[in-house]
């Protein structure tokens, strides 16, 4: 098989890349060059601007594919763009949207690939709900061979999955307080990088799932205190937590509270049959409590790594200040 991956070093797809070469598929990358993270080794790399259309072609040339996946698409135009560059040129083109599209708050759980798409909260949703009524249009009009692959919350080492990331690490450290929207019990997943490689890469080339679209998500499932705390004894620290409803934190930051409202803030449970039947291998089976141990070992391998957004602990302080001034004495 021979693949296009656009990207192909990000948090997913880095996963994603690796085992698809260790399958033996042969593997190109299109991308700029700008990423942190090492080239696979025996990946072809195809240097290239896919935003940029004319750069694109010189860089593709000829090349036909198997399959072809573009892991930073985020608008619709994006995709058209995508859509008229590799009409006629690959067998399969693999949209990596996001389990944010599904409606908020989710009337039903749990949530399979037949519930509703709506999401009125969050920018990011709507831009990939637009990407995937682009392609379904596409599909239908001339069978523009399309899958969709909606990821919900993964991460690898390197990315601690908490708002401000090593922030909240070191407010824990120093034993200061830490916000969890709501009253943490919320329920919500994390997917390793490696178990969502597991899923994705057996849907390269595969016949079934053209047309169609399909979540990845872990099936362990667990609340937002426990995902606290999960990290807070990685990180040999205590997790003090302060519970703030979401649509106060959204006051104070509309940014923080576009994700908690639109994604983050609702209990979110994954039926994985269909993935499971496309893929029959495939199982999620890095639990977060071996993943939170892997990402902190990454975080204190190097100093440089710990990053404290000023501005956002500064923020977390006035919150949790006014908090607890609300609260009846």
């Amino acid at each position: 098989m021979k693949a296009l991956f656009i990207g192909g070093t990000g948090t997913i797809s880095s996963a994603c890349s690796q085992l698809a070469l260790e399958r033996g598929i042969e593997l190109y990358l299109l991308n700029r060059g700008t990423s942190v993270r090492p080239v696979p080794e025996g990946a072809r790399v195809l240097r290239g601007d896919i935003r940029n259309a004319d750069e694109a072609k010189r860089a593709l040339q000829d090349h036909q594919f198997d399959a072809v996946v573009d892991w930073i698409v985020y608008t619709p135009d994006q995709v058209q763009a995508d859509i008229d560059l590799f009409r006629g040129r690959t067998a399969q083109y693999i949209f990596i949207s996001s389990a944010a599209v599904y409606q908020k708050p989710p009337a039903q759980l749990p949530v399979t690939e037949s519930t509703p798409i709506d999401n009125p909260y969050w920018d990011y949703a709507r831009g990939k709900i637009a990407c995937e009524n682009a392609l379904r249009q596409a599909y239908r009009d001339e069978k523009f061979p399309m899958t969709i692959v909606r990821p919900s919350h993964t991460y690898d080492q390197t990315k601690i999955p908490l708002q401000g990331g090593y922030t909240q690490v070191n407010r824990m450290r120093q034993g200061k307080p830490v916000i969890v929207h709501g009253d943490g019990t919320s329920l919500w997943t994390l997917m390793h990088h490696r178990d969502f490689a597991k899923a994705f890469v057996g849907l390269l080339g595969n016949v079934h799932a053209i047309g169609d679209a399909f979540h990845i998500t872990s099936d362990e499932i667990l609340t937002w205190n426990q995902i606290y705390e999960i990290i807070a004894r990685a990180a040999d620290a205590q997790a003090r937590l302060v519970h703030v409803p979401s649509e106060v934190i959204a006051a104070y930051d509309p940014a923080w509270g576009a994700g908690l409202l639109g994604d983050k803030a609702h209990s979110m449970i994954f039926d994985n049959t269909k993935i499971k039947r496309a893929v029959p291998d495939f199982v999620a089976a890095i639990p977060f409590a071996r993943g939170a141990q892997e990402i902190m070992a990454w975080f204190d391998g190097d100093p440089a790594r710990k990053v404290v957004d000023a501005r956002l602990d500064q923020l977390m302080d006035t919150i949790v200040v006014a908090q607890k001034a609300a609260l009846p004495r």
